[in-house]
């Protein structure tokens, strides 16, 4: 039997349950959630899995040692006695992230200068010289986070970083709009509703497609990381490369999808750029894509559900935020009789604009914002007659879901830090510092969620623009008319910077 270790994986405040349904599944052990994280068990194959197919992983960490600090030279000690060259030589960089919640360590800049130092300190003393350090594309990421666990006393996890690259970086998006929704929380919200392909899917406020194309990745069951360029996990010493070519090539799971899924948008670029994403990810033939105000939104013909995410007034300035809003509910009142629809908003104005009761509403946020998830069951006549007939309002599971809510009042500490101007910008725990560091010290600058089109990237030749890397030797057929090429392990290396 393969050797089982703890692994860490990363997530949105909200979506821990989902994660951890989805790691469940996958066939891991131990599974337990924490905040915006499930930690878990498994072995080599479990953590190249967890990377390539979980839909609301941001990340996926490996612990490889856990200890407790009173100081800096305590953390600094605590590095140094790992045997760094089991994961590291000379010829290799490295890089650190931190993230600190402790009355001691108040600043995360200075606890990974401190596990930099005792690293090349170590390798000086060992071998005469030290690797270097690369922040943009280092050989091997290592991860540090510490917390107070008792007065003067910090329990620290240092981790190996398997994924690299943040995980919601799909690698479809070719071009984006103002405040794309971020790909994991998409997927969260599709899981979080429980279709997986029965019906007919509609965004009527599609943006750049994120909600379309992760719903048809959900719906065929593919793995959203066959579009990745490179996961960090590849350039480990122990890296198996013919036990991830098999993973990547194994398309086993796969389903196929019989209905279909539509995507409308007032704005004529937004509709451009949803249907190159989708073109892009290869989806084509399940997505369509128009330009279309949804106040002109009529009843579909088939059986259908929709998920979308209007704008808040935040981000996205929109002339009448409560008139639309008002509209949504209209259409829905009028329009989409006998089916459900799930809102993602901000504004509890908002969300009374809408006028229509709820059955359940689930906290999430969305970046920064404390946002609500809200199912709305569309039937005609009175909530009495409906029930009296047989129908549902709450199931067991939206039922467990609404008590979440009840934890999040519990973690408002969690909102208060990022009150602090930290803005999850890239909705990534190494863009997070959970203290509210020093008032009169000026802010970091953060990465801002661009992402830059891939114009050498041929999608259209082949899955996830890969170069040709089928250990069967032959090409493969791909079931439901995708328009997807023969698909291959190995990608065209052109650096994105």
């Amino acid at each position: 039997m393969a050797q089982q270790f703890e692994l860490i994986a990363k997530t949105f405040m909200g979506l821990e349950p989902v994660l951890a349904k989805e790691l469940t599944e996958l066939g891991a052990a131990d599974v337990q959630t924490g905040r915006r994280m499930v930690s878990f068990k498994g072995d080599k194959e479990l953590m190249y899995r967890a990377n390539f197919q979980l839909h609301t992983a941001i990340r996926i960490l490996k612990p490889i040692k856990h200890f407790k600090a009173q100081s800096a030279d305590d953390v600094y000690e605590g590095v140094k006695d790992v045997d760094w060259t089991e994961y590291l030589s000379l010829d290799k960089t490295f890089a650190v992230d931190s993230v600190v919640f402790s009355e001691e360590f108040r600043h995360s800049k200075f606890v990974a200068y401190k596990v930099k130092d005792a690293i090349v300190d170590q390798f000086r003393e060992k071998k005469g010289q030290r690797p270097n350090i690369s922040i943009s594309n280092p050989d091997m990421r290592l991860h540090i986070h510490i917390a107070d666990v008792a007065p003067g006393q910090s329990e620290c996890t240092l981790c190996l970083d398997s994924s690299g690259e943040s995980l919601h970086r799909r690698g479809y998006r070719q071009e984006s709009v103002e405040a794309p929704l971020n790909e994991v929380l998409a997927a969260g919200m599709i899981l979080m509703t429980g279709w997986q392909g029965e019906c007919d899917f509609i965004d009527p406020m599609c943006g750049s497609g994120t909600l379309l194309i992760e719903a048809a990745l959900i719906a065929r069951n593919m793995a959203p990381g066959l579009f990745r360029k490179e996961y960090a996990f590849e350039k480990w010493p122990d890296f198996d490369a013919e036990l991830f070519d098999k993973i990547y090539n194994d398309d086993s799971k796969e389903r196929e999808f019989n209905h279909h899924i539509y995507g409308y948008d007032i704005d004529l670029k937004a509709v451009n750029t949803a249907r190159l994403n989708a073109r892009a990810a290869g989806l084509t033939n399940d997505i369509t894509i128009a330009e279309q105000d949804f106040k002109t939104f009529v009843q579909p013909k088939e059986k259908s559900i929709i998920v979308t995410n209007p704008p808040y007034g935040e981000r996205i300035s929109t002339p009448d935020l409560l008139g639309t809003y008002k509209m949504i509910g209209e259409r829905l009142k009028h329009q989409f009789t006998g089916n459900d629809a799930w809102i993602l908003s901000y504004r509890e104005e908002c969300f009374d604009q809408i006028g229509l009761k709820p059955s359940i509403k689930i906290p999430v946020f969305n970046g920064s914002l404390e946002c609500e998830f809200r199912k709305y069951q569309m039937f005609s006549g009175k909530m009495n007659v409906f029930r009296e007939e047989g129908g549902t309002v709450k199931t067991e599971e939206e039922k467990r879901q609404m008590a979440e809510k009840r934890r999040f009042k519990q973690n408002r500490e969690f909102k208060k830090r990022l009150e602090e101007q930290e803005e999850n910008a890239e909705a990534d725990i190494r863009s997070f510092k959970f203290r509210s560091l020093e008032r009169n010290e000026p802010k970091e600058r953060k990465k801002t969620q661009d992402f830059k089109e891939r114009k050498d990237t041929k999608f259209n030749k082949n899955r996830g623009g890969h170069d040709k890397f089928d250990r069967s030797g032959g090409k493969k057929t791909f079931r439901g008319g995708r328009d997807h090429g023969p698909k291959g392990r190995r990608f065209n290396h052109e650096d994105e910077d």
